[in-house]
């Protein structure tokens, strides 16, 4: 008989045997669910806005209040402390996104100049008269915390001599010469 070329009887008796040498155990199917594609449960997803609010209320009105307001969310502490530098989350701690950023510096500059004009009502209440007949210690005291206000909510400056600032450097190396004469000799005859 040519190769490839085979009766049905003798293709089924073949067939018969190689079944019978391999043996093969039953296929079973299974389900297997589906996995969810992005974030896992309980994995919030926080909104920039939620991330101002935060960010906002930590340099204002204290971490406490900003923790608290947090836990409301279920935000952790962590998060918190990157909100109130403008990151995002506690890997981009070091790159804080600027519209965060400028929403806070927004949220300062406002009680900055809230401070400032009540330190200013302060200061022009008094007076000679006031000076005469009150104690200026309390009017005092008052221009001295509005001004503590202010220093406190100011965004930091940069100084031109920090780490951070973006100049360039330069650095300048020159070896010093040394004479022949202050090196070691060692005569070799040979």
């Amino acid at each position: 008989m040519p190769i490839g070329l085979v009766t049905d009887d003798d293709f089924l008796q073949e067939l018969s045997r190689v079944n019978r040498a391999v043996e093969k155990p039953p296929v079973v199917a299974e389900i297997v669910p589906e996995t969810p594609r992005g974030r896992s449960s309980g994995d919030n997803n926080v909104p920039d806005s939620l991330r101002k609010i935060i960010g906002e209320e930590a340099v204002i009105n204290g971490r406490q209040s900003a923790l608290h307001l947090a836990a409301q969310f279920g935000i952790s502490p962590s998060s918190v402390s990157a909100y109130a530098k403008g990151a995002t989350s506690t890997t981009t701690y070091d790159q804080p996104k600027q519209g965060i950023i400028d929403h806070i510096n927004k949220s300062r500059r406002r009680v900055v100049r809230r401070a400032a004009k009540t330190m200013e009502a302060a200061l022009g209440a008094i007076s000679q008269e006031k000076l005469d007949y009150a104690d200026p210690k309390d009017l005092a005291g008052i221009a001295k915390d509005m001004s503590v206000i202010i220093k406190n909510m100011e965004p930091p400056q940069q100084s031109p001599d920090s780490p951070d600032s973006k100049q360039p450097q330069f650095v300048i190396f020159a070896p010093t010469f040394r004479d022949e004469r202050s090196f070691e000799t060692i005569e070799v005859k040979e």
